[in-house]
């Protein structure tokens, strides 16, 4: 099994909100307060404390428009966080639900059909390694299972 590393959101799409710019469908951030938990913020890839303001915004984690170029809305501490950095450990956002939808991507940036599974958050690991030997998957996705919200990105480390 191949080694993993999780991915967070890159400082380069996260600076390019905090300095005004826009999100995925050319619109700027909305700009709300935390109510405490469920506001994972997709760079730092901890949860975004009650009273703390953040950016929702449409976000697409894939480098070009194409039919399988999921876009949807996430959150991001407005102040700027440092990015997520412990790639071989479960990110802290991870804790938070007791599953979630792991599915693997080709070099193409498509899904890879079969792969996508609601796995439990203490499978997620094993399951990421799994579908990254496997020929065909260039990456992984982690996604909410109740929403189908991007959390982060897996790569072979």
């Amino acid at each position: 099994m191949p080694s993993i590393a999780f991915a967070a959101m890159p400082t380069s799409d996260a600076e390019t909100l905090w300095n005004g710019g826009t999100d995925s469908y050319g619109h700027l951030p909305e700009t709300t307060i935390s109510d405490g938990p469920g506001h994972p913020c997709r760079h730092c890839l901890r949860n975004i404390d009650a009273g703390e303001e953040l950016f929702v915004f449409a976000y697409r984690p894939f480098p070009e428009l194409q039919p399988y170029a999921e876009t949807g809305p996430v959150f991001l501490h407005k102040a700027p966080c440092r990015r997520y950095e412990a790639e071989e450990i479960l990110p802290p956002v991870l804790t938070t639900s007791p599953d979630f939808i792991v599915r693997g991507y080709g070099e193409n940036n498509r899904i890879v059909y079969g792969t996508g599974a609601v796995t439990p958050t203490d499978d997620i690991k094993a399951y990421a390694a799994d579908l990254l030997s496997r020929e065909g998957i260039a990456y992984v996705h982690v996604r909410s299972a109740r929403n189908n919200c991007y959390q982060c990105r897996i790569d072979r480390a």
